[in-house]
């Protein structure tokens, strides 16, 4: 799994900061690319990466605001045209499908693929045997909301000092094994799976929350996550400028964080008034609340590591 960040400003484009998007590339796990906010020019920036429009199957949108959602029909119409022609989800609040309807149909763009909208609610929003979302709703003037994506544990690694034990030799009868809680080998000899494979492999969680006020609920929402992606639109010295325009400082985020037991913080969605030297003096202030944060800046990736 690897974070994407196609756009980490907040409100306008910059020379330095597109508006919010984010991608997260799943290749090696389900082949598939989710996307997260597609703020106008979102396509632009894919054209910097290896991203493949036609891979990404899932766009989420936190909320309605213009920074968030300007480039999704951009990027639904260039995806027709590069070779996108497998259905496509987007889970958003109640809004979201107007929207692109009306964009697509006022120009009329035909797209080559379906789209299946899915209007946001608090609770698993999807599930299958590899991965679960669950979404809360945020506080922000308008319905925004938060993701939490986990990844389901998985079967430890195979020991091959057990299955030596049992006389088997490496083959086939590997993958037989991780894929069966018992096989029975020719001889009748039945292996259990637990006893010739390692703990385990605990299952990665992401926290992606739109933009939001500090929000209590927002701790168990988030605990323990390998990774949260938290807006800090202000510094704190501006904390009733965030207050004014329900958005967090970055103070607030890294301490709501920091009670949740976050491995990483990445900050983004920041305010076009701040250059990079007046982040990295905030920055040497975060630390000390939470060791493992950092700023993000368009085109950052992160690599997410499985803990096992």
């Amino acid at each position: 799994m690897e974070l994407t960040f196609l756009g980490t400003g907040s409100g306008v484009p910059s020379k330095q900061r597109n508006v919010s998007s984010l991608a997260l590339q799943m290749h090696q796990e389900r082949d598939e690319i989710w996307l997260f906010d597609c703020g106008e020019a979102t396509q632009h920036q894919i054209l910097q990466t290896t991203i493949k429009p036609r891979k990404i199957t899932k766009i989420f949108i936190t909320h309605i605001h213009g920074d968030h959602i300007f480039g999704l029909p951009g990027l639904l119409s260039s995806r027709s045209f590069q070779d996108g022609n497998s259905a496509l989800e987007i889970y958003g609040p109640k809004g979201v499908q107007e929207f692109v309807e009306s964009a697509l149909t006022l120009s009329e763009t035909r797209l080559k693929y379906p789209i299946h909208y899915h209007e946001l609610y608090e609770g698993v929003i999807f599930e299958d045997e590899q991965i679960r979302v669950k979404s809360m709703q945020l506080v922000h003037g308008v319905p925004s909301y938060g993701f939490v994506i986990e990844e389901s544990d998985q079967i430890g690694p195979l020991l091959p000092d057990r299955l030596k034990s049992f006389g088997i030799k490496p083959g086939p009868i590997y993958e037989q094994i991780k894929a069966n809680e018992v096989v029975t080998l020719n001889d009748g000899t039945t292996i259990n799976r637990d006893d010739v494979t390692g703990p385990m492999i605990p299952g990665r969680k992401i926290a992606i929350l739109g933009d939001t006020l500090p929000y209590d609920r927002i701790v168990d929402f988030i605990r323990d996550s390998n990774v949260l992606v938290h807006e800090a639109t202000f510094i704190d010295e501006d904390a009733h400028l965030a207050s004014d325009y329900n958005h967090s400082t970055s103070t607030q985020a890294v301490k709501i964080a920091d009670e949740a037991q976050v491995k990483h913080v990445m900050l983004n969605h920041i305010s076009s008034r701040y250059l990079r030297h007046d982040l990295e003096n905030e920055l040497n202030t975060l630390k000390q609340i939470h060791p493992s944060v950092n700023y993000v800046y368009d085109f950052d990736s992160f690599h997410i590591q499985k803990e096992g």
